[in-house]
């Protein structure tokens, strides 16, 4: 008798899983302070309240980059901590996990690593595209819709995913996303205004302005430091000078959007262009970026309430459902690619 079944979504700054037994899907920064090059200070939300704050012998590291794991004994001392007893952890469990489609075998390989050599010690270990999640949480027949375009704008990556008749078409992995658009700021303002400032005020900043919305506010007030006299200070920054930092990445997706579409088979393509494009992640929910894509590609978009929690809810219906599991496979099996 195996312990719980858990589904993991884990994104570069978010860990979203979904715990059957309790029924419930909670979330934690994926975030780990190390102290003094070795000792682990703290993990989850409790280290990511002091990214850019930290004390120089405190390092803040983020386990995933760009949509594979990084730092994997960091990510599963971080995980097995998450999971302990407030949350009813319980060992040989079954896991889903939500991976991207375009990376290598190796790196897919580290999810499954991940919860079968550690303390969880899991029964069995499945993984689904997360494209396919993210389709299944926007409530979609993906079984029988002949094309669904996703496009998953995540922390360090936008993920687009072409699906037809339960499969992949078509993927791509952009290394564009919410620290590319919040880099992008802090260039901006360093070089037009002088004023240095972090990536969580750029994060502000992004989230204040968006990319349409006229109706806000036309500046911000933010804290930084004058690059000409050294001296911290307070500035305010113009709408303009954000959208016009977010203007290159933003063109970027779009434009390999728009190659994908060209690359997408016929009958899938005309299936996309009646019912659109369905945008998920965490930077689906900055204002305009709807309209944006609509009038840049020229296709209706569906935007959701919460799109950041759309592979999570993919994977909660995964798992309640005998159906849906056949879009999973396990890694566990002798016929999987990795083991031949």
């Amino acid at each position: 008798m195996f312990g719980n079944v858990y589904g993991l979504d884990l994104g570069t700054y978010d860990i979203k899983v979904y715990d059957k037994k309790q029924n419930a899907i909670w979330r934690e920064k994926n975030t780990v302070a190390i102290k003094n090059e070795k000792e682990i200070f703290s993990v989850g939300d409790a280290a990511y309240e002091m990214f850019e704050k930290a004390p120089f012998n405190i390092e803040i590291i983020f386990p995933m980059k760009e949509g594979v794991i990084s730092h994997f004994y960091d990510m599963q001392y971080l995980l097995q901590n998450l999971l302990k007893s407030e949350r009813h952890f319980a060992r040989g469990s079954k896991y889903v996990i939500a991976v991207p489609t375009d990376v290598t075998e190796v790196e897919k390989k580290a999810f499954y690593d991940l919860v079968i050599h550690s303390t969880a010690r899991a029964k069995e270990v499945a993984i689904v595209e997360r494209g396919i999640a993210d389709a299944i949480g926007l409530g979609l027949d993906v079984q029988r819709s002949p094309g669904i375009f996703i496009a998953n704008f995540g922390g360090e990556t936008t993920e687009l995913s072409v699906l037809a008749s339960g499969g992949m078409v078509l993927n791509r992995i952009l290394k564009i996303g919410g620290t590319t658009f919040d880099q992008a700021i802090v260039n901006h303002v360093k070089y037009y205004k002088e004023f240095l400032i972090g990536r969580l005020t750029a994060e502000q900043l992004r989230k204040a302005f968006g990319i349409f919305d006229e109706k806000g506010r036309k500046t911000l007030q933010v804290s930084g430091r004058n690059l000409v006299t050294g001296i911290p200070e307070q500035k305010e920054i113009s709408v303009n000078l954000v959208r016009a930092a977010m203007k290159d990445p933003l063109e970027n997706c779009m434009r390999e959007i728009k190659v994908l579409l060209e690359r997408t088979p016929p009958e899938v393509l005309r299936s996309i262009q009646k019912n659109g494009i369905y945008i998920t992640g965490g930077l689906a929910n900055l204002a305009g970026i709807a309209q944006y894509i609509e009038g840049t590609i020229g296709l209706k978009v569906n935007t959701v309430s919460k799109p950041e929690n759309c592979a999570v809810e993919g994977l909660k219906k995964i798992i309640q459902s005998k159906e849906l599991k056949k879009l999973t496979y396990s890694m566990m099996n002798d016929n999987y690619r990795w083991m031949k």
